[in-house]
């Protein structure tokens, strides 16, 4: 039997907890598991306790700032990581074709498969779904500081923000010859195919290639955001002629101006340099069977 432990984030999403353990209770399979419960009470004690307790399982209950925050203290032990994604996009969590339900994402820690994914970092900051800059990360850090959550309060705070960014200049090298100098609204670095709520920003991004697919948004008009949006949400954004899309194991990236910056929607102020890698196969995950030529 295998010791499980859920690190519950109380407050992701906006979304009541209450029912989680209970949900377990009922649905996780007491004869492969003996569950455990920790609740956290600020930010980064989710890692520490993530990399510190003895559990063999260890189940992020959050949204993509709780499931990175676990990720990075499981990355270099031999424990798994589970997601039960309760978060305002939970975009790892999709990506890994993981239900929004918790009882339904309880029942598949019990018929889970365990996958190895590769792990990315942003000068040597860990981060498992998407990073950016830009629009995206300035709309990241305004969404932190709001006492409101959801997908449509995002939208609103994204709006706010279109309406007066200037974008910027950036240059991009990767190992493999590439690069590209010019502006843009926004530059994301994808390890997973999208930022949350199926909005897949980069669709050919795979956790298991050893490569990042860095996305670069040039300047566009407010006309024509219904049809970027709809690129999207459909997964043919990098068919957009704003759109560029490069591949690589490490990249290289200066930006004009320092600012915003998010890596899994956790946003932060930094500089103006940035070195991108990826390390293959260094996190061990739990999906669904069904899904695992999907990711």
């Amino acid at each position: 039997m295998k010791e499980i432990c859920f690190i519950v984030n109380p407050i992701s999403g906006g979304k009541d907890k209450s029912g989680i353990v209970a949900s377990v209770r009922k649905h996780l399979d007491a004869s492969l598991y003996r569950p455990a419960f920790h609740f956290t009470e600020r930010a980064g004690e989710a890692e520490s306790f993530a990399h510190t307790c003895k559990a063999d399982v260890v189940v992020a209950v959050g949204g993509d700032g709780t499931v990175s925050e676990v990720a990075r203290g499981l990355v270099g032990t031999d424990k798994t990581l589970g997601i039960i994604p309760c978060g305002s996009g939970d975009g790892l969590a999709l990506h890994l074709g993981l239900s929004r339900t918790p009882a339904k994402a309880v029942k598949t820690l019990n018929e889970a498969t365990e996958a190895r994914i590769d792990v990315a970092s942003l000068n040597g900051r860990p981060f498992f779904c998407t990073a950016g800059m830009g629009l995206d990360a300035d709309v990241s850090l305004d969404f932190a500081r709001s006492t409101q959550r959801g997908l449509a309060r995002y939208i609103a705070l994204a709006w706010e923000e279109w309406k007066h960014h200037p974008g910027d200049l950036y240059s991009i090298k990767s190992d493999n010859g590439e690069s590209w100098s010019g502006k843009a609204v926004f530059v994301t670095v994808a390890n997973a195919n999208q930022w949350g709520n199926q909005a897949r920003i980069a669709p050919m991004a795979s956790l298991q290639d050893g490569l990042l697919d860095v996305i670069v948004v040039r300047p566009f008009s407010t006309v024509e955001i219904p049809d970027l949006a709809a690129r999207l949400m459909t997964g043919l954004a990098p068919t957009s002629r704003h759109v560029l899309h490069f591949s690589g194991s490490q990249f290289t990236l200066h930006r004009e101006h320092s600012g915003a910056v998010h890596c899994d929607g956790d946003p932060f102020e930094d500089g103006t340099d940035f070195a991108l890698s990826v390390t293959p196969a260094a996190l061990k995950v739990l999906i669904p069977a069904k899904h695992v030529a999907n990711i």
